[in-house]
């Protein structure tokens, strides 16, 4: 499936910018399950510094604000050619050692609400797929999809104790879940191609956790589903701040607004 990607994010800032740095990760990977056809960047009041790879294989990009800046404007426009392999990536490749992802981190690790959820789920050395399967639906059925009910600190802990969150919150509570019982689980951001609708506003979140025999599986646990042709993969990382598209420090500045305008459709590929 060929899906066209337009990502547009506008920050707004209260006070002039003294001096600010944003660290972006917007470019999508090179996988298996997809071909990046061409990916352009722009910038409004603000020019990249310096672009790498990072721990995580993301492609990542310093980019510096110009001073006295009030407004700074992101936008991302590519084609990518995904394929469904029903969520398997395949065998762990990075910079990280499988290990590694077994740490649970301030959003992800476990509390009594979490470890709940665990409870009368069975977790057989040969059956871990269904497992994680079921407890995807189990995270879906007990915490509620609801947006603007979080934030981007919000830990796993935190959603689920209330009872509601969005995409990042399932997989936070995922993956706390998984590394608890021992399996290696990390956070997916990325795109998502909408049914229903072309426009979005927000980036999508999920979680691959791995399982012996099949490499890394993806799970989105919001929509009751392993990622297929439909999803675009951005970045990866042990939880949201590893994955983040947007992250940076500023200083002059007495507040900030965030503004994000998303979308993607499938285009006619050629014959």
């Amino acid at each position: 499936m060929r899906l066209s990607v337009r990502h547009r994010t506008r920050y707004r800032f209260a006070e002039p910018v003294v001096h600010a740095l944003q660290r972006l990760r917007l470019t999508p990977k090179a996988t298996q399950e997809q071909e990046v056809l061409s990916w352009d960047v722009e910038y409004e009041n603000a020019r990249p510094e310096l672009s790498y790879e990072d721990q995580h294989c993301n492609a990542v990009t310093l980019v510096s604000v110009e001073q006295d800046a009030r407004e700074v404007v992101v936008s991302c426009r590519g084609l990518v050619d995904t394929r469904d392999n029903a969520g398997v990536m395949g065998h762990h490749s990075g910079h990280l050692p499988l290990w590694s992802f077994l740490a649970q981190t301030r959003l992800t690790r476990p509390g009594p609400k979490v470890r709940a959820l665990l409870r009368d789920l069975d977790c057989p050395p040969d059956g871990k797929l269904e497992f994680l399967h079921a407890l995807s639906d189990r995270i879906r059925e007990e915490v509620e999809y609801r947006a603007g009910s979080t934030e981007v600190t919000t830990a796993a802990e935190e959603a689920a104790d209330a009872g509601c969150g969005v995409c990042q919150d399932h997989a936070h509570i995922f993956i706390g879940a998984a590394r608890a019982l021992d399996i290696p689980a990390r956070y997916v951001s990325g795109y998502l191609m909408m049914n229903d609708r072309v426009e979005q506003d927000a980036t999508h979140a999920w979680a691959e956790a791995h399982v012996d025999g099949l490499g890394w599986v993806g799970f989105d646990i919001s929509n009751g589903i392993s990622p297929d042709a439909r999803y675009v993969r951005v970045a990866t990382g042990r939880d949201y701040r590893d994955a983040a598209p947007v992250t940076g420090i500023s200083f002059g500045v007495a507040s900030e607004d965030l503004h994000v305008d998303v979308a993607v459709e499938q285009q006619q590929m050629d014959q």
